[in-house]
């Protein structure tokens, strides 16, 4: 495998003049477009309590789905080196951002919650180490300054629920 340098790029617009620009703080939308090239557009604004659309995903929400994706991915890759059959996967993401009072603040912690269905009892103990190695390689989680914790729960196709 070779190492490399990989490089992103989107373009942001901002469609939210409403004849005024930014002449005042309500004076203007929060809705954007995010665009990267062969892919569909991302409508985003702000989260609903900075005035943005609640129907639009916001920077905090795309942050989540980094994270969660990454690690879906990561997983996927660490069960088949591992030799673990992952039949289904759903996880219920939590975040916790606060703010600072000067108009800024952070993300505190990522909590990912997935639910795993493998397919054999056997490949119970490597499905669950496999979120270890999983969080190692993931991009996105050695990118933050915030702790990215996950909560698993490991199912066996056709046997009932055990938490990890």
């Amino acid at each position: 495998m070779s190492l490399g340098t990989h490089r992103y790029a989107l373009t942001t617009t901002w469609t939210g003049n409403r004849g005024t620009g930014t002449s005042g703080y309500r004076d203007y939308d929060r809705a954007s477009i995010i665009g990267v090239a062969g892919k569909p557009d991302l409508l985003a604004s702000s989260d609903k309590p900075f005035r943005g659309d609640p129907t639009r995903w916001n920077p905090e929400d795309m942050l989540l789905a980094a994270l969660s994706e990454c690690h879906l991915l990561s997983y996927l890759h660490a069960c088949v080196a591992a030799g673990v059959v992952v039949l289904d996967y759903r996880d219920e993401a939590t975040g916790t951002m606060q703010e600072d009072g000067r108009g800024g603040g952070a993300f505190t912690e990522v909590t990912l919650h997935p639910v795993v269905t493998i397919a054999d009892e056997a490949m119970r103990a490597a499905a669950e180490a496999a979120h270890a190695q999983a969080h190692a390689w993931c991009f996105i989680a050695n990118s933050v300054a915030f702790p990215v914790r996950h909560e698993a729960t490991i199912l066996v196709a056709g046997a009932r629920a055990a938490g990890a």
